[in-house]
């Protein structure tokens, strides 16, 4: 038992490092961007968020060009009455899907094509953005040399499933990666990114090949991230949530859908899947059942791990109340990978009633 509690004092270890070095996007540190920045949202059934991100991008200020371009993406609720009732917003009608395409790739790449900015700034219809957070990205992007950013937002969770589940997203990067070695060692597997909130220069996207390349990857952002790296392009994750926050799913069945559909891809394989849920049973679930037995290092393996969660949620000001049950949001990941791999198994993985498989 000593040596799984050892195991779990190494994500402890990283997320007091990455905490205490890694990048964070401010408000107070934007400063007035001259250059043309292209906002741009894909939409397929948004009638919950389309008017509230509209507003906040609309009161984005420190931007002295701007275009805000939407694409309906073949959306059969009211998506495109409410588009209508913005003058601001330059809305494009999505075309069918190609064969060998995903859906938000193509809806991004059509987006990217119709634009015209230095800046390109994607932009998922359920984050909330403060009037700075573009602005403040941006400059942070020239103040660092970078060529692109993704602003990890700060997760809204309210229903049990959610705050079980959604504070891990945070966590299990700055748990299992060095953030500040990545930026310098610029692996493929140490690249962190969220395409909730992404912003990219215009001829970086387009030298790397942009969402054309990674047409039919159900991870886009991660991949499009990898893809700039690995083209000679510096860039990487920052802490956003004090400029931006998404709340993803709204109760169990959305959460169970999203994650089903691309947790298969997660950890590039299933040798890689087993490795990262042995890791995450052996340090999250294990020591607290062995602990109940009284073992003493079983107790301390554990209180390492929601030291862990604790410092990660605050970091990132996510869920804390959930932290103390990090066993059971690790038994619950570990059910929603396996019925991903099932589902891909069987061809069955769908998302916004479009095939993924």
């Amino acid at each position: 038992m000593r040596y799984i509690a050892a195991l779990a004092a190494l994500p402890l270890l990283i997320v007091i490092l990455n905490s205490l070095t890694m990048r964070t996007i401010k408000a107070s540190t934007a400063k007035t961007i001259t250059e043309l920045v292209s906002i741009l949202i894909p939409m397929r059934n948004e009638e919950r968020n389309a008017s509230k991100v509209i507003e906040a991008v609309g009161a984005q200020v420190g931007l002295q060009k701007s275009e805000f371009l939407v694409l309906n993406d073949h959306s059969q609720d009211l998506t495109q009455s409410i588009l209508q009732n913005y003058n601001s917003v330059n809305s494009l009608t999505g075309q069918d899907l190609p064969d060998g395409w995903l859906g938000k790739n193509y809806a991004c790449h059509q987006l990217v094509a119709h634009s015209k900015g230095e800046y390109l700034v994607f932009l998922d219809a359920d984050v909330r953005i403060a009037p700075r957070a573009i602005s403040a990205s941006i400059t942070s992007m020239k103040y660092w040399g970078w060529d692109f950013v993704s602003p990890y937002p700060r997760q809204i969770a309210f229903t049990f499933i959610e705050r079980l589940i959604q504070p891990l997203l945070q966590w299990s990067w700055l748990s299992s990666v060095f953030l500040r070695l990545a930026e310098k060692l610029r692996f493929k597997s140490m690249v962190i990114a969220n395409g909730q909130f992404f912003v990219v220069k215009r001829s970086a996207y387009i030298a790397s090949g942009g969402h054309k390349a990674i047409k039919s990857e159900i991870l886009d952002d991660l991949e499009l991230a990898r893809l700039l790296v690995l083209s000679g392009f510096k860039g990487g994750v920052a802490d956003g949530s004090s400029v931006a926050e998404c709340r993803m799913y709204n109760n169990g069945k959305e959460l169970f859908g999203g994650y089903s559909k691309s947790l298969w891809r997660a950890f590039g394989g299933i040798p890689g899947t087993i490795f990262a849920l042995t890791f995450l049973f052996l340090t999250g679930t294990l020591p607290f059942v062995i602990a109940l037995t009284g073992n003493r290092w079983a107790w301390v393996g554990y209180t390492f791990i929601v030291i862990s969660r604790l410092i990660a949620a605050l970091k990132t000001r996510s869920t804390i109340s959930t932290a103390f049950l990090h066993p059971l949001s690790i038994l619950l990941f570990i059910f929603l990978n396996l019925n991903s791999w099932t589902k891909k198994a069987r061809g069955t993985l769908t998302w916004r009633d479009r095939s993924v498989a």
